[in-house]
């Protein structure tokens, strides 16, 4: 089992979402986060005075599951939230050692 984080623009968040329900994917969680990565932020007006904003706005996308489907969940997140500009996000992949499905008490890959 796999813990997939993704963090993308909010705007492209329907597209992941229906991209990953095309491959099987039940379950998502979804935070909006902010940060920045190479783009280091941008400079705004408001109200006639320029400002730093050193956080964007992201969207963070969570999902658990099964080893055997990771490379079509990796696939329809990157091909889905393409934009082909900068800030378009990253996908971290991370061992999942245990899942308990509080309501049942199933535990595993049975869990997800």
């Amino acid at each position: 089992m796999k813990m997939v984080v993704a963090i993308i623009k909010p705007f492209k968040l329907d597209d992941v979402r229906e991209a990953l329900s095309e491959v099987g994917i039940q379950g998502i969680t979804v935070t909006e986060v902010k940060g920045f990565g190479r783009q280091k932020g941008h400079t705004e007006l408001y109200r006639g005075a320029e400002y730093v904003v050193d956080f964007l706005p992201k969207v963070k996308i969570e999902l658990a599951i099964d080893d055997s489907i990771l490379d079509s969940a990796i696939e329809a997140i990157s091909k889905s939230a393409n934009t082909g500009k900068i800030g378009d996000g990253k996908i971290f992949v991370s061992a999942l050692e245990q899942v308990v499905r509080i309501r049942t008490g199933e535990t595993g890959p049975d869990a997800l």
